[in-house]
Formats: structure tokens, sequence, C-alpha cells
């Protein structure tokens, strides 16, 4: 469904829900201030959120629908959306297993092996200044991912690490020099992947029927080794599985596991401006094991 303008305001969840949807809305149980399950007329129960900024929503459907025309990871129908509503299948609940995971490990390697035109290409319809989360992402296209990751993710997060006091000036300097560094230290150079682009666990659904569903998405064009190094940051269930599955499809380049801490710089620097000092600690001491490496 295209995009439509937003309704006034004070619209809550489900009167978003019937108008995105065109359908009559029978229920609604709110989750969070930003969720809500709404039952439709029929008895099909969607997720609908409310986004933070008005580039957040269109940013993350036209993810959606991107990560879903690979037909290889799972991830929640979008049934429309304006500037300010997202309206998605809701993911019924289960419990992660061994053998879910593996099978989620061998399609993200399927998703990130469909490619992108460029690193930092928005999906098909994606604004270009979209959302990680709470926070802005800018998706410029590049063709170079060591130069690119530096310009585009690290830096400007490090600067304003360093401007809110999160990051002492002196600090910086021992990521300026893993930026310095880095097309020495990314290994083999890959095409641009697929990503999901916010892989942590909370947007891992463990659903009912067996299969893992995503999420969030962040979705840009990257290095398919975001993805896993976003899933070892922050602890996945089975990971192991999940990478085993990974590596029978589509086998990581040697050292992949060193670099781990060079793809989780973005988001712990991302996490420092947003949440505070612990995490800028972790993104200096993951870029001091870099140099030392």
């Amino acid at each position: 469904m295209t995009a439509r303008p937003a309704a006034g305001t004070g619209e809550g969840p489900g009167a978003a829900a019937a108008r995105l949807t065109g359908r009559p809305v029978t229920g609604e149980r709110p989750l969070s201030g930003a969720f809500a399950e709404v039952t439709l007329d029929g008895g099909q129960v969607v997720m609908v959120k409310r986004g933070v900024d008005p580039g957040a929503v269109p940013a993350e459907a036209a993810g959606l629908r991107w990560l879903a025309g690979t037909d290889t990871v799972r991830v929640p129908a979008v049934h429309g959306h304006d500037l300010h509503w997202l309206v998605t299948d809701a993911v019924p609940a289960g419990r992660p297993s061994a053998r879910a995971a593996a099978r989620f490990g061998r399609a993200l390697a399927a998703l990130h092996a469909a490619g992108a035109p460029a690193f930092g290409a928005p999906p098909p319809g994606g604004p270009q200044d979209a959302y990680i989360g709470l926070a802005p992402m800018r998706n410029v296209p590049g063709t170079d991912w060591p130069r690119w990751y530096v310009e585009h993710r690290v830096l400007p997060y490090l600067r304003r690490a360093v401007d809110d006091g999160t990051v002492r000036s002196a600090e910086a300097a021992v990521v300026e020099r893993v930026c310095e560094r880095l097309p020495e230290l990314a290994g083999p150079a890959e095409p641009p992947a697929r990503l999901h682009g916010d892989l942590w666990n909370g947007n891992v659904l463990w659903g009912a029927d067996g299969h893992p569903w995503l999420i969030d998405p962040a979705a840009h064009g990257g290095h398919r080794e975001t993805d896993l190094a976003m899933l070892h940051l922050f602890g996945c269930p089975h990971l192991d599985r999940v990478l085993d599955g990974y590596q029978e499809a589509a086998p990581l380049a040697d050292g992949w596991a060193e670099r781990i801490g060079l793809h989780q710089l973005f988001p712990l620097l991302v996490h420092a401006v947003l949440f505070g000092r612990g995490y800028a600690e972790q993104a200096l001491a993951v870029a001091r094991a870099a140099l030392a490496g």
C-alpha cells in the first residue's frame, strides 16, 4: 500500500490501522507508548507502531519490503504506512531452538547474497536520511567499504560523542587511528551485501511457526560481517548454530572473528551518543584491541 498523508493529531493506533488498511478494527491492545496490537475485522492481528520522527517510518517500511523481496529471511508484511504510523503483521511468539537458529543462519547468508547497488545504498523508495533505532543514519552510496564506513558511519558519531562530552578529545584519537588503518584491517574486499542493519537480539523474533523473524531494520547496502557483529554485540540465542548455518551457506573470509570489533564501532558509538559513557568505553576498548591486534 502506498503511503498516505497522516491523520490529524490525537489519532490512536486503532484509528490509524483502520485508515491505512481500509478495514474496520474490532480490538486494540496497547503494548507501549509506541506499539499496539490491533485486531482487524475478520480476526487478523496487526502490529501498529508510531514513529519517533517523520523520516523513520518510511525508512522502516522500505527496509522491510526490501528484505522481504529476497524471499530469504522472514519479515512481517507491511499493510500500510504514512509519515507517522506503520502497520505490519504481528508475529506470534515462540521459543528459540538450535534448529531454527541454523535455519536463520542460512537465510541470513542468502539475504546478504541478494546484494545492494552500493555500500550505503538505501532500499528502493527509502529516504537517504534514515534511522538506526532512535538515531539518525545517513545512507550515502560509496564503492569502497573502509572509506565509506569511516566517513558515513564511524566519524559522524565519534564527532557527536566528542561534542557531547561522552568521548574526550584525547580518546577520540584512538578511534581515528583505527579509521586511518581500516583499509589494512578490514580484510578482503567484498561486494555490498543487503543488510538488516540493526541486527541485535531484540530485532530477532522467534516465531511460533519455528522460524526467526526480523523486525525494525535499518536496511542498507553494507559489509555482511556487520550484521553478524551486531548479533555478537548483544547476544543471540544459539548464536553458534546461527554461525554454523551461515558458514555452511556462505563461508566467511579468514579472520572474520578478529574483525568483529571493527564492525561494532558504529553501533557502540551510536549507543554512546544515545545512552552515555559506558558504551563510549566499550567503543574505545574495541578500538584499542583492533590496534593491538
